[in-house]
């Protein structure tokens, strides 16, 4: 509460002490008065008539000011130095009725008359420190004119029996102008100290308003986008279906994932994929109905929950107007940006009654939609959940792989085009999970996509480190292996690669590290500066399947990349368009001082076309399978090795 609005209820407390005893006071003036008056005879009694009168008159005046109060306190809200001021003036004419009356029987009354005035003035002046400590002016007022003009008047007379009440009377006066003023000053200071305390106690109640609404925003709310949170959402769906029963029980939910957020908020920064998560939540919230319900899952997540629809014509409907609006372009200050999204619909009750079943299809159905055509919206139907059972049961054994001693690697060759002899050994990583192999093609997303990437990462350079430590001074050839953007983009790989380089033995200009085409995709000045520390450890850096994704030579060359290695895709088709892609590959390279490696070579004879057209190094069946890290001995032996054309490739 601030100084004015504290000092306002103060004046509004005093006067509704002071009104408090007003009533009451009144009474007993008119009382004292009447008694004063009708009670001794005199010559002068028009004149004390005509003062009683006048006195009745301004207790009316003050009767009527307090009947106003009355209805003025019921709201709290009144002026309370205007209403002061209206009760001081009629305390103090009342003051100096009762001294105008004292000094008119001091001069013509007996003196039993003066005694019983001046001991009726003095109650009143007595009962005035109490009842008038609300205004310290007026309580002092009171009692100075009530007892000192008297009290003079008295001093002045020739007779001593006056003179003592008169002494008597300015002593009283004094020590009431004392006791008054105490009065006053202790009555004011309560009622500070109560509005003080009652500041102390609002602040303290708007606090703990403050914290608990926090304590809520921070356990309901995502803070980024002012949405529901994970499991605020739940809550809330849950609470809405526990009040309804039977038929009325459904809904469709909607999984919502932005596409081409990731590659923004990589390359531009995170500020910008705050901005456009914003946005994108402000412009679903303007389509959520009454009792529809709508969360930031997390990243760039986004679930929605209609309630009451359960036709899947009109669930689609609503979904594509969904993407329409989070498809316009985010304008911001910094500029203009362009994201869609895609949609994995469930149905209760078609497909689950339980919420977070319609979560984990709802999920399924945008991961499947997302692969096949992003921005489209995709009904969950039942033999998705097979697929996303085997996906979930693969995910958990995969975060076993590594302590079930599931993984493994094997070897590729690298082999110089004139000779066949190797160069180089890339390292591919298996995993042999119920029996059979599975493709790193579908297992390397899921460990990107559940976070087990690092962990295996690291495994896989620690592990062809020490076996490529191992071979003889003659194969000294260099270890290819293979990392993920993710890898990249750990603030600790740098750091790792050279831990790793140290407690294998292994000389950094070995290792050569392979990254692919997606990592432009991310942010490229943390990418290039990652690439820049490692070739200043003389690690060598390739770009895997090059042609396929985001690059050009102008970008590789910022990166300082030293090998590219050309996709499978245009070593296939040499005999048209892939012959004139390699070749403008290979007369760029030799510009920029890249060496370039022909993945894919599976024949003959594209092993003598890329000959012809210059490639030096090349990679595929139709030098070696990938090995066994057993059979590398036996490689590596003189006669271990076949002449390509005795080679069977594989079709």
């Amino acid at each position: 509460m601030q100084s004015s609005s504290l000092s306002q209820q103060m004046q509004r407390d005093a006067a509704r002490l002071l009104y408090d005893n007003a009533l009451s006071g009144i009474i007993i003036t008119l009382i004292a008065s009447s008694f004063l008056v009708y009670a001794f005879d005199s010559p002068l009694w028009l004149y004390r008539f005509l003062w009683w009168v006048i006195m009745c008159g301004v207790l009316m005046h003050r009767l009527r000011v307090w009947k106003v109060w009355q209805g003025l306190a019921q709201s709290d809200d009144y002026n309370g130095a205007a209403q002061i001021a209206a009760f001081a003036r009629g305390a103090r004419i009342t003051a100096v009725l009762w001294a105008v009356y004292a000094v008119m029987i001091i001069f013509t009354g007996g003196l039993v008359e003066i005694v019983t005035t001046i001991i009726t003035i003095s109650a009143l002046a007595g009962g005035s420190a109490t009842v008038l400590a609300g205004d310290k002016k007026t309580a002092l007022f009171y009692a100075f004119v009530l007892l000192i003009p008297g009290s003079i008047c008295l001093l002045l007379s020739a007779d001593h029996e006056r003179q003592v009440l008169g002494v008597l009377g300015v002593c009283f006066g004094l020590v009431m102008l004392v006791v008054s003023r105490k009065s006053a000053e202790f009555t004011r200071h309560a009622i500070r100290l109560k509005n003080e305390n009652a500041v102390l106690v609002n602040e303290m109640e708007q606090q703990v308003e403050d914290r608990t609404r926090r304590i809520h925003e921070l356990s309901n709310l995502d803070p980024l986008s002012g949405l529901y949170n994970r499991s605020a959402f739940v809550s809330k769906v849950t609470q809405q279906q526990d009040v309804v029963t039977g038929t009325q029980r459904k809904g469709a939910l909607f999984f919502i994932d932005l596409d081409g957020f990731k590659q923004i908020n990589d390359r531009f920064g995170h500020e910008t994929g705050d901005f456009i998560l914003r946005e994108s939540a402000s412009r679903l919230s303007t389509m959520v109905g009454e009792h529809d319900v709508l969360c930031r899952w997390g990243g760039d997540e986004f679930l929605l929950w209609l309630q009451g629809v359960d036709d899947a014509g009109q669930a689609v409907d609503v979904a594509q107007k969904v993407i329409a609006a989070l498809s316009h372009p985010h304008v911001g200050d910094a500029g203009s940006w362009r994201v869609s999204a895609t949609i994995g619909i469930a149905l209760m009750p078609a497909h689950a009654n339980d919420l977070n079943a319609l979560i984990s299809y709802a999920d399924t159905a945008m991961y499947i939609q997302k692969k096949r055509r992003p921005s489209r919206a995709l009904i969950f139907v039942p033999h998705m959940a097979e697929a996303q059972k085997q996906q979930l049961a693969m995910r958990d054994a995969l975060s076993q792989a590594l302590a079930r001693d599931e993984l493994r690697l094997v070897f590729q060759p690298i082999v110089q085009c004139a000779e066949a002899a190797p160069c180089a050994m890339e390292v591919l990583l298996r995993w042999r999970y119920k029996g059979e192999d599975i493709s790193p093609v579908k297992f390397i997303p899921l460990a990107e996509k559940y976070g087990m990437i690092l962990q295996m990462g690291e495994w896989v350079l620690r592990q062809a480190c020490s076996v490529a430590a191992t071979w003889a001074d003659d194969n000294a050839l260099r270890i290819c292996v293979n990392v993920s953007v993710l890898q990249l983009q750990d603030e600790e790989f740098v750091n790792r690669v050279e831990q790793i380089l140290c407690e294998s033995g292994l000389a950094a200009s070995r290792l050569q590290l392979e990254i692919t085409e997606s990592v432009f995709a991310a942010d490229q000045q943390l990418i290039v500066s990652r690439i820049r520390a490692l070739r200043a450890m003389r690690v060598g850096v390739s770009i895997d399947d090059f042609g396929t994704g985001y690059s050009s030579l102008s970008v590789l060359q910022n990166l300082a990349v030293d090998t590219v290695k050309i996709d499978r895709s245009f070593i296939r088709h040499l005999d048209n368009s892939g012959y004139a892609i390699v070749t403008a590959v290979i007369h760029a390279a030799r510009h920029l001082n890249f060496d370039v490696v022909a993945e894919g070579v599976e024949t003959a004879e594209q092993h003598h076309a890329l000959a012809e057209i210059g490639v030096e190094k090349l990679q595929g069946f139709y030098f070696s399978r990938p090995m066994e890290v057993e059979d590398l001995p036996q490689y590596f032996a003189p006669s271990g090795r076949r002449a390509p054309n005795e080679l069977n490739a594989p079709a």
